[in-house]
């Protein structure tokens, strides 16, 4: 990593610096040679406008990442022109509405009343930008392949209107080498140049929706550039909003940063969901033993089961990096072992309610009517990207099962790509006479909000994968709960 002056608190100039004041080198003559009709532009006066907080920020893509970076930029001053394809989510910000439920009204309308933050389906304006900050999903193909059709349209969008001196950064999560090979090629199809006229940089989002406790600006923030004044650029840009900033060597060093952390994670839930199997054959509750291991001070963090992964990150990102190293050659039994081990879970949890179903009712899951408690992939947010709850009711489906569900983020299911026989399925009341009526309940998603005690109250069988009872001091009824 760099170190930082500790005078300035900045990065060491760059070995190929150039005064405040004055054109890069060799930007005018370039220019010249392709014909174009810019005269350099003033470096230092682009860094000061980041350092003094008068920079107007371009952010493509108003979704969980884009549209608390928007906000926590707002507050220190940047002026946010945020860009989204979706008509509705442009239309609700610029109506001081927010799209996300754990995003409140007063925010956006706070920054769109002060003229800070605009919301548009115009990329022309990108032009208008001191910095363009590009964060848009990155899924998976059908294949585990990298989907990164949502980068390079953002590309292809900026490039007719990128000019000198701009800077431009990366947030998608995405295998190493996607900034410098997909990325910059695209933004150099009109002639300019990474380094020269205009400067690429590489930041991961850190995002954790709904987390009470790290917000983008408590979160420090690894940032990588095409360059030494494209890192130094990129500091402080983020420096102005962000708790830290941690400047890495190359922009294939902060890609891998964030794969590397959700690949941890994602191994190590797959090792608990494993011992979760093993331990419930030996009648050992996998919850307490994670509450009494982590009273150790050292060595030792904890990891919870679950019924299966979800959300933008931990499910797919391991995927970008194997399908990188097979293109090297390179095996990753471990990240792939872990993928499928945490794939499996639905099927476990599935195989837990039948073997429940048929030890206390005598009952198979064809014809049996089960009600699934929360959809989204985690408790108190609605969003259900890759949420395994719906991987699971369409088992549930088809093993000819009567499936409902209640989750109070989601009156009814929006399409996906996968499960799209569920499209516009609607939430059940959640009331006593109702809740008697299933043969089994699963909380498969912890919201904070859901009356728990009346489920255990009014259901014949509750299958809790997120230690419901345990976590809430319910009572513990072991005749109507059964974790999994």
């Amino acid at each position: 990593m760099y170190e930082l002056d500790s005078s300035t608190g900045d990065l060491p100039a760059p070995r190929r610096s150039w005064s405040p004041g004055l054109k890069p080198p060799d930007a005018a003559q370039g220019n010249a040679a392709r014909g174009d009709a810019a005269q350099g532009f003033d470096l230092g006066g682009l860094l000061e406008r980041f350092q003094n907080r008068s920079a107007t920020v371009a952010v493509i893509g108003l979704g969980y990442v884009g549209l608390p970076l928007s906000l926590a930029a707002c507050k220190v001053g940047y002026r946010i022109v945020g860009y989204d394809i979706d008509a509705t989510t442009v239309s609700r910000l610029n109506s001081g509405l927010s799209p996300l439920n754990h995003i409140g009204n007063g925010r956006i309308g706070d920054a769109v009343d002060a003229g800070r933050f605009v919301a548009t389906m115009d990329s022309a304006r990108f032009a208008e930008a001191d910095a363009i900050l590009i964060c848009v999903p990155t899924p998976l193909g059908p294949h585990h392949e990298p989907d990164l059709s949502f980068v390079e349209a953002s590309a292809r969008s900026i490039a007719p209107h990128l000019r000198p001196g701009q800077l431009v950064v990366l947030e998608s999560t995405t295998y190493p080498g996607t900034t410098r090979d997909v990325v910059k090629p695209i933004l150099e199809e009109g002639g300019l140049r990474s380094g020269i006229d205009f400067f690429l940089a590489y930041s991961p989002e850190r995002e954790d929706p709904g987390n009470p406790d790290f917000d983008t600006a408590r979160i420090p923030k690894v940032v990588a550039g095409d360059g030494a004044a494209a890192l130094r650029l990129a500091v402080a840009l983020y420096g102005q909003f962000v708790a830290k900033t941690v400047p890495v060597t190359s922009m294939e060093t902060a890609e891998a940063v964030k794969l590397t952390e959700n690949i941890f994670r994602s191994v190590n839930i797959a090792l608990v969901n494993e011992l979760k199997i093993v331990y419930d054959r030996l009648g050992i509750d996998i919850w307490e033993v994670i509450e009494a291991a982590k009273s150790k001070p050292f060595g030792f963090m904890p990891f919870y089961p679950g019924p299966g992964l979800g959300g933008h990150c931990i499910p797919i990102d391991p995927f970008y990096l194997t399908w990188k190293a097979r293109e090297l050659g390179i095996c990753t039994r471990f990240i792939e072992l872990a993928g499928e081990v945490n794939a499996n879970m639905p099927a476990y949890v599935l195989h837990r309610l039948r073997e429940e179903l048929d030890r206390r009712f005598r009952k198979g899951l064809s014809g049996a009517r089960i009600l699934v408690v929360g959809i989204a992939y985690k408790k108190d947010v609605s969003d259900m990207r890759e949420s395994p709850a719906l991987t699971i009711m369409d088992l549930l489906g088809a093993a000819g099962a009567e499936v409902d569900y209640f989750d109070p983020f989601f009156p009814a299911i929006p399409p996906s790509r996968q499960h799209a026989g569920l499209t516009g399925k609607e939430s059940v009341p959640f009331d006593s006479p109702a809740l008697g009526r299933y043969d089994a309940a699963m909380i498969l998603t912890d919201h904070t909000d859901v009356d728990y005690a009346k489920l255990l109250r009014c259901a014949k069988l509750v299958v809790d994968t997120r230690n419901v009872v345990g976590s809430r001091q319910l009572p513990d009824l072991r005749n109507v709960v059964v974790k999994a």
